[in-house]
């Protein structure tokens, strides 16, 4: 959601400063939002057994956030080697990361049992053959309903579609072979969605999930440890758009639970894996008007481009003729040089980067405070899926990440990138192939 009135002021009156110390653009993060939210959330859920999120590092993959949220309690979904890494330096025991990988390699199912394992969550029934000995004992497997469950979410996609998850139809055979292989606790995992800001379309996965574990566990003499949810739980990226509703969510979830140890006398522990919802309201990057240009519509450039929020770029921002409201658009508030929000007279413009791609544009025919140069803008939301999706095209580099700490101060948690780095894999010995006669 837009940035709270708590991170603004405690941001607003020292942008200006951070500005000219550390220069832009940068993201920054607000740790007294993240750390209250997720406290919020702990109390939320205390009452459904065995509640855990696993924080999906995809979202922010910052080894100091994802230090901080793991010494608060939550595990780390990771879908890569380098997110395994992250989350291995930074303490994670092997039931703390839950690895939910697709279209994955040998090399990286060795790299996942490693070091005492962790958590598989299996994409597809032919990859069980693929995971080394030795075979874990606990196993997991992304679940797809196919036409059992439809949505029209242009992220994931629909799942007849997707290239998610097992088939429903062959569900129990994914298990029957795991189970040969050596597996004896298990556990099930969907992600129908993205950006999700209904409760009630994930209490129904839950339920899903619940019917499907009963009736594979039925048949086939299991019992499930855990019922994964995934994530997708959204964020509202507008001003006065509704917030998810987790008190409604938890409570109908812990209900659920009630029922279904009354009916079988087990009962599943609960486990999600948020990333947006965690941090994504408690970012923003910041960035100054570069340039103001009159072509056949307003243009405000920015000192940031696409590859420092990539976002509104692949989703868009919402159509101003006809009114649709796309993924990719992001709030924006202009303050003045000096850090004072700017009210008075607005206009209608484009806000763009520099990259040599027609969409690199932040807001698109967006009715805005007057921008002059020099100007500081603020864009809402970045702190998931912001820095994280970043990119090198036409050489640009990405962007420095601060933390707004509790007491005030603000860290560097990751500094901008350097021509250094952008040219770091050109420097190798020499290394080259000839075909054999």
């Amino acid at each position: 959601m837009p940035m709270s009135t708590g991170f603004e002021k405690r941001l607003f009156p020292i942008v200006a400063q951070l500005v000219k110390h550390y220069g832009d653009p940068f993201h920054i993060y607000d740790w007294v939002g993240i750390e209250d939210h997720v406290r919020q959330l702990q109390m939320t859920f205390r009452g459904v057994e065995g509640w855990r999120n696993y924080f999906a590092a995809k979202a922010l993959p910052n080894p100091t956030i994802l230090a901080r949220l793991h010494q608060m309690g939550m595990g780390l979904d990771c879908s890569s080697v380098p997110e395994l890494k992250f989350a291995r330096q930074i303490g994670a025991a092997p039931g703390d990361i839950m690895f939910t990988s697709n279209n994955t390699t040998v090399a990286e199912f060795e790299e996942a049992q490693g070091e005492g394992g962790c958590i598989l969550n299996l994409d597809d029934i032919t990859l069980i053959d693929k995971v080394p000995e030795p075979f874990p004992s606990t196993i997991c497997f992304r679940y797809n309903p196919g036409s059992r469950r439809t949505t029209s979410n242009e992220i994931i996609g629909n799942p007849t579609k997707s290239k998610y998850g097992v088939p429903h139809e062959r569900i129990k055979e994914a298990y029957t072979r795991a189970r040969e292989r050596g597996a004896w606790r298990y556990g099930i995992q969907t992600m129908l969605v993205s950006n999700e800001l209904d409760h009630k379309f994930m209490v129904g996965t839950f339920v899903m999930l619940n019917d499907v574990s009963q009736m594979v566990g039925q048949e086939l003499g299991i019992t499930f440890d855990f019922i994964n949810i995934g994530g997708g739980f959204g964020i509202p990226y507008r001003p006065h758009e509704k917030v998810f509703d987790w008190a409604v969510f938890a409570a109908e979830a812990g209900n659920l639970q009630e029922m279904l140890h009354g009916r079988t006398g087990h009962t599943p522990k609960l486990y999600t894996e948020s990333g947006r919802a965690i941090t994504g309201p408690h970012g923003v990057l910041v960035a100054t008007v570069a340039n103001r240009m009159s072509k056949y519509v307003e243009i405000r450039g920015l000192t940031a481009s696409m590859p420092d929020l990539m976002r509104p770029g692949m989703y868009g921002d919402d159509d101003p003729k006809t009114g649709e409201q796309k993924s990719g658009h992001h709030h924006i508030t202009v303050l003045s040089p000096d850090g004072i929000p700017k009210t008075g007279p607005q206009e209608v413009v484009n806000v763009t980067g520099s990259l040599c791609e027609g969409n690199d544009v932040f807001a698109l025919q967006r009715e805005l405070p007057v921008m002059e140069e020099g100007d500081i803008v603020i864009i809402h939301d970045t702190g998931a899926h912001g820095q994280a999706m970043g990119f090198n095209y036409n050489g640009r580099l990405r962007p420095k990440e601060l933390l707004l700490q509790s007491n005030g101060k603000v860290e560097l948690i990751r500094r901008a990138e350097r021509f250094d780095d952008y040219t770091r894999t050109l420097r190798f010995e020499p290394n080259i192939f000839a075909p054999a006669a």
